[in-house]
């Protein structure tokens, strides 16, 4: 069991960010049709994964793993190319994991909970005390420390990071319930009004496949029997 946060320290150095880029991106359509959608174009040169890659670097975050599947060698290239200076001997590191049916002969990923178990020999390998599990599909900005900060104060589990946004808007996204003190109490696919909610207009809507929500998980390993929270942003 980690201690409670007594210094200043930054918590991202002890963090290591695991991206989950397999998705198809149907939606896009014509976009994806020779690409995973973390891989689409944005702005010129970029790709929607820096986005993701971009916090992590920027948050302090020095280990990073790509959790690749569908039509992944445009992105296994950009990554190839554009973040290939992670170095070992300052304790850093970037892996690429295709998936590679290590738990049996006809599994692939099957979703993102499965993704990160299928590698968590390699997660266990570095030895992180956090992990923050990324979308690779989103655009967005974000620093994650004030979220490893808020997560060890409050010796929480897992703690998510979602936006309140206007019910109307939340039919699309998954809702957060969460009591007084923002622990979560229940996840749903819809915005009804749970019980005790003040603010019947809004929403704490996490991201299921969209660009526009922020979505981050932070897991401390060793705990057990703790608690959830959430990061209000």
């Amino acid at each position: 069991m980690y201690p409670t946060r007594t210094t200043s320290a930054p918590l991202a150095r002890h963090a290591m960010a695991f991206v989950l880029a397999g998705g198809r991106g149907t939606r896009l359509m014509e976009l994806t049709d020779r690409r995973a959608k973390p891989a689409v174009y944005f702005g010129g040169k970029l790709r929607i994964i820096d986005f993701a890659l971009s916090n992590a670097l920027n948050s302090g975050i020095r280990r990073m793993a790509v959790a690749t599947q569908y039509k992944a060698h445009s992105l296994i290239r950009h990554l190839q190319r554009g973040w290939n200076f992670f170095r070992p001997e300052r304790n850093e590191s970037f892996d690429i994991l295709p998936a590679s049916q290590r738990v049996a002969d006809d599994k692939w990923y099957i979703g993102t909970a499965d993704a990160v178990f299928q590698n968590i020999d390699i997660i266990e390998s570095y030895e992180p005390r956090y992990i923050v599990v990324l979308a690779g599909d989103h655009v967005y900005k974000m620093d994650f420390e004030p979220m490893l900060q808020q997560h060890v104060e409050q010796g929480a589990d897992v703690t998510v990071g979602c936006l309140e946004v206007p019910r109307a808007e939340a039919t699309a996204f998954g809702v957060m319930h969460v009591d007084a003190t923002d622990r979560i109490l229940s996840v749903s696919g819809e915005a009804h009004r749970p019980a005790g909610d003040a603010r019947p207009s809004r929403c704490r809507a996490g991201e299921h496949g969209h660009l526009r929500v922020r979505h981050a998980l932070s897991v401390r390993p060793a705990a057990r029997g703790r608690r959830r929270s959430r990061l209000k942003s």
